[in-house]
């Protein structure tokens, strides 16, 4: 569990981070050519899954996920943006620093992809997707202001 509390502080502080680093604090919500999500878009998108999949799901924390908003919204200012940023990896470490190791080879209590697995593999699969998306971000950030 330590590794997976290690990453995904990492990995948030590393997304605050490119929120950060946008000069122009418009790019946060444009797109160019093909790419049909912006970073801002993208980094609520990080912040409404792991808030529900693991705040809400594993933590019950009464999250209410809300994902068509995490797409439709524009221009949330960055300081409120590395705000939730940083409120999902407290919350996220604080689910994770609770919970037993034990139940790791238990199956996660819903079927996200159609069929059984386990905690340890879904959490997995999440760090992985917030890296997925934080390459995106960081894709967008250097060809928008390059």
């Amino acid at each position: 569990m330590e590794a997976l509390i290690k990453l995904f502080n990492r990995d948030l502080e590393k997304l605050s981070n490119e929120i950060r680093s946008f000069k122009n604090k418009r790019n946060l919500w444009k797109t160019e050519g093909s790419i049909s999500n912006s970073a801002g878009n993208l980094c609520l998108h990080l912040v409404g899954n792991l808030n529900h999949f693991i705040g809400a799901i594993i933590g019950d924390s009464g999250y209410i996920r809300r994902r068509e908003k995490e797409f439709e919204s524009t221009n949330i200012d960055t300081d409120k943006l590395i705000a939730l940023v940083n409120d999902t990896n407290i919350d996220v470490i604080s689910v994770l620093k609770r919970f037993d190791s034990e139940r790791l080879k238990a199956n996660y209590p819903i079927q996200v992809f159609g069929e059984d697995m386990t905690y340890e593999f879904f959490l997995i699969h999440l760090t992985t997707h917030l890296n997925y998306h934080l390459g995106q971000i960081n894709y967008l950030r250097r060809m928008l202001e390059d």
